[in-house]
């Protein structure tokens, strides 16, 4: 371990939340300056002057751009899009809605930065973003009320803010459901996670799966998220998934690399050694790898062939996301950064789908950071049209218990990589809450 100190927001009830008056008192003197900080970092759809005071609707999404660990391109360029589409249908309610984007680099101060701007620019919400640095920037969207709807779901903080409204059930979800499918079918289980804050906390919840399913817990192998090959660490897995299991017999034994964007870079190093492990099964979680990466390793035969791999959403050829293939299609203009199979970008899709219905709930009314989470946090219920169940947060949910207040939607997919294409191997979703229940985050 690293000795680094973890960090979880502090759980308020909304009567203690910053009201609008105080928001409005702290934002005065940074509103006259918003432009100016906003040219330092983030975009903006062509003409939108946050809190420039025209009637419309001010939003922001971030992500990581440009670095050597994870990037979320597509995330911010999607929000772009959206914004093009949906203002040439009529706005929301008749009004424009603005999106700034804004890189953070995967970088503490860099975070930082972008939450300062969305408060200097009076956004109603944060949409649809990636970092992992929630520790940053969570404080200063608590400050201001600015609710985070969508993250990503790649820290735990995002399960306890009070102003925090995730979508999916984050990497929790993904691997405790990863840990119970392959709780039958592997023997030991190396899991390969980066070394850092937010992936502190990954083997406890692969660890839940597992032993929900009898099975041993992982080893729990740490790695540099940004380097640019993993030998040393792939030897190390496979020398660990083939060890003798306690009866003294080899079993077939899985790697599972949790590695982000650098997870490609990971199965290069692993695919030249594995030929000496040849019963070693591979599995992972969509965020980790997606179709890109697969056929980039080989596609059908790549290390991924035969892989389990979960994820949140129906897979990207499912028709329920055709609403979001059609906003790409009008609105994206051929940019490649935006790949409908991208769980970032479809993330995004339905952070800005679940906004969308809070407008709509308020009518003809204000449209701000306190009107948006009061809706929220009064019941309002959300389909998003079969990508996930119906969303509503709560401040007593099942999984307070082991401090995910936060997280409402524990459904997880069940997918596999099959003549190298990512493909259902279960209809439906798979409700991992009671193995969460009893995972040991301590």
């Amino acid at each position: 371990m690293t000795g680094r100190q973890r960090t979880r927001s502090t759980f308020l009830p909304r009567s203690l939340r910053p009201t609008r008056p105080f928001r409005s008192a702290a934002l005065s003197a940074g509103a006259l300056v918003a432009s100016a900080s906003l040219a330092a970092g983030c975009g903006l759809v062509p003409g939108a002057t946050g809190g420039s005071g025209d009637d419309s609707i001010v939003v922001m999404t971030w992500a990581p751009e440009g670095t050597a660990a994870t990037n979320k391109p597509g995330m911010p360029a999607f929000a772009r899009a959206y914004a093009r589409w949906i203002n040439a249908n009529g706005g929301l309610n008749g009004r424009k809605l603005k999106v700034l984007t804004c890189n953070d680099h995967n970088d503490t101060v860099d975070a930082a930065k972008c939450a300062r701007q969305a408060v200097k620019a009076n956004a109603v919400a944060v949409l649809g973003s990636y970092s992992q640095h929630s520790e940053s920037f969570l404080p200063h969207l608590e400050g201001a009320g600015i609710p985070y709807i969508g993250g990503y779901g790649v820290t735990n903080d995002e399960f306890t803010s009070p102003l925090s409204y995730p979508v999916n059930g984050g990497q929790p979800a993904l691997l405790a459901g990863l840990g119970e499918e392959l709780a039958a079918d592997c023997g030991r289980v190396a899991l390969v996670r980066p070394d850092t804050i937010a992936g502190d906390a990954l083997s406890a919840m692969l660890d839940a799966g597992l032993t929900a399913g009898g099975h041993d817990k992982a080893v729990d192998q740490q790695a540099a998220e940004d380097a640019t090959e993993y030998s040393a660490q792939a030897d190390a897995a496979l020398k660990e998934a083939t060890a003798d299991d306690e009866s003294g017999e080899k079993g077939k034994g899985c790697v599972i690399p949790a590695l982000g964007d650098r997870t490609g870079t990971f199965m290069d190093s692993f695919r030249r050694g594995r030929d000496a492990y040849p019963t070693v099964r591979t599995a992972t979680v969509l965020g980790s790898v997606d179709q890109t990466v697969i056929n980039s390793t080989g596609g059908a035969s790549s290390a991924f062939e035969g892989a389990y791999v979960t994820g949140w959403y129906p897979v990207a050829s499912d028709p329920r996301w055709d609403p979001m293939k059609k906003v790409i299609s009008e609105s994206a203009f051929s940019d490649t950064r935006i790949d409908p199979a991208d769980t970032g970008v479809q993330t995004t899709w339905i952070a800005y789908t679940v906004f969308k219905k809070v407008v709509e709930s308020l009518g003809g009314g204000a449209v701000t950071a306190d009107t948006v989470t009061g809706a929220l946090d009064d019941g309002l219920q959300i389909s998003t049209g079969g990508l996930t169940p119906a969303l509503r947060w709560e401040f007593t949910d099942q999984l307070a218990s082991i401090g995910f207040p936060r997280l409402v939607n524990a459904n997880v997919t069940l997918q596999t990589v099959k003549q190298g294409r990512l493909s259902a191997a279960k209809a439906g979703f798979v409700d991992v809450t009671r193995t969460l229940e009893n995972a040991d985050v301590d």
